[in-house]
């Protein structure tokens, strides 16, 4: 087998893509329905094709490059929202898990991956979407793996649960192993952004860094009907506020000289987490660059599969492709 290749569907800011693109897949095609996501996605990877469109409204058959691929990836995003908007949301999620399912049927690619919250791999919530996922893929011969991996285990130095299914073709199937952990010791906020914080000339940075020394927790992009951006639930913003963080909002640039850091005096003599910041908690590289609004580009990040994450799946995707295909023995 040569190059493998992949269809990456629900492709935010390319956080899953990247990481499959490290571990030696070459897009066919990506898919989102975000402006501001696919402008990211063509920023940095202009020779990737990148499609504006809804996967509810795709139709394979209009792109034939979909056809015959090593592996169909889809990583939807996390909301945290109203009770009521959370509602319409699981709805929606749920419609393209199923999306994501029938077009794995239809396009035929050797493996698929799909990323969401923890539940998706063990909660009752989601025992409808298993059932439905193997009811349409069992017979066409994928074999199943549900887990649940920790970014943290990967080098991401946050705390943040996915739940994760992959499916394999039976004839190479029993080679895939779920992703083992690549690092023995968790990364800490501090030691990620020290030298961040310390990019205008802030004195305190060290001291902070030593004080943020910890993970973080897990951040969220949250809903479009949201207002601005901020790092998550009350239990988040309390974790982010013991390292002297003000999660209630995400900051326009890093501490200067004059800033005075202490947190015993409140929210406003607490450091903020900037964007690009955020983008190095999930792991994304400094050259990649997050286009839109401060807002829609928190909610990118925020929503994003870290890309080592991304890239452990893919290694353990492609170590079992390119083993050698099991022999159907005979009846």
């Amino acid at each position: 087998m040569g190059g493998l290749t992949f269809v990456d569907v629900c492709s935010g800011a390319g956080g899953l893509a990247l990481g499959l693109e490290q571990a030696g897949f070459e897009p066919r095609l990506l898919l989102d329905d975000d402006t501001d996501a696919v402008a990211t996605l063509r920023a940095n990877r202009p020779h990737w094709h990148v499609l504006g469109t809804n996967l509810l409204d795709f139709d394979p058959s209009e792109h034939r490059k979909t056809y015959d691929v090593d592996l169909l990836s889809a990583g939807l995003p996390r909301v945290k929202s109203s009770a009521t908007a959370r509602r319409t949301e699981s709805g929606l999620e749920e419609r393209l898990l199923e999306a994501t399912v029938y077009l794995a049927h239809a396009i035929r690619p050797r493996a698929v991956i799909i990323e969401n919250v923890p539940d998706l791999a063990h909660s009752d919530r989601y025992q409808h979407f298993r059932d439905f996922a193997r009811a349409e893929l069992a017979h066409l011969g994928y074999e199943f793996s549900w887990f649940v991996v920790n970014a943290v285990d990967f080098g991401v130095p946050q705390n943040r649960k996915q739940g994760v299914l992959v499916a394999v073709e039976r004839r190479w199937a029993g080679a895939f192993r779920s992703p083992t952990p690549t690092v023995s010791h968790p990364r800490t906020v501090g030691a990620v952004l020290e030298q961040s914080m310390a990019a205008r000339g802030w004195p305190d940075a060290g001291r902070w860094a030593a004080q943020a020394d910890q993970p973080a927790p897990t951040l969220v992009g949250g809903s479009k009907n949201r207002g601005g951006a901020d790092l998550g639930p009350t239990g988040a913003k309390r974790k982010w506020a013991t390292m002297g963080v003000n999660g209630h909002t995400v900051g326009n640039e890093v501490p200067g000289r004059g800033f005075e850091w202490n947190p015993s005096l409140g929210r406003d003599n607490m450091v903020k987490i900037t964007v690009e910041q955020a983008a190095l908690l999930q792991g994304f590289p400094t050259s990649w660059q997050v286009t839109g609004l401060k807002t829609a580009r928190y909610r990118q990040i925020g929503h994003a599969t870290p890309p080592p994450v991304g890239r452990a799946l893919g290694r353990a995707v492609a170590d079992a492709l390119r083993g050698e295909p099991e022999t159907p023995t005979a009846g």
